[in-house]
């Protein structure tokens, strides 16, 4: 019987799902989270207070490095008794060296309050980029503490 409804020339219905197409479209968007990941992940990152600050005490023999901003945008670094002026690149550059000398060196940043805010930020952008993992921020106490 040679017929439409003749099953023995036919073959049989497959019951599998072929996954290749599902496995394409999965690598095509990997790739695009790959590339878009480190775009969304900008920005310095800090360790707010939670708490009114204290002063810290020091439990290392060794002297922080010191990282000023005045009012005008000049960046001085101060090591123990020794001051520098520098410019942003020449900072993430002694920085680099002074780390890779004594990479557990304690970064402090001190900056004038009149500083915008950007200044600020792109100072503690060139610190991070240098590889310092953890700043501090100096202040002052207000008066009548």
């Amino acid at each position: 019987m040679h017929g439409p409804f003749n099953r023995a020339g036919r073959r049989k219905p497959m019951a599998e799902i072929n996954v290749v197409p599902f496995i394409d479209v999965m690598l095509v968007l990997l790739v695009i989270f790959m590339i878009t990941a480190p775009m969304l992940t900008q920005g310095v990152q800090l360790d707010l207070p939670q708490v009114s600050s204290e002063p810290i005490e020091s439990q290392e023999e060794r002297e922080p490095l010191i990282v000023s901003v005045d009012r005008e945008g000049t960046y001085y670094l101060m090591l123990g008794d020794d001051e520098m002026t520098v410019g942003l690149e020449e900072l993430g550059e002694r920085v680099i060296i002074l780390l890779e000398r004594q990479p557990d060196t304690q970064v402090l940043v001190r900056g004038d309050r009149f500083v915008p805010y950007g200044e600020i930020v792109a100072l503690m952008s060139t610190l991070q980029t240098a590889g310092v993992a953890n700043v501090g921020l100096i202040s002052e106490p207000p008066p009548g503490d």
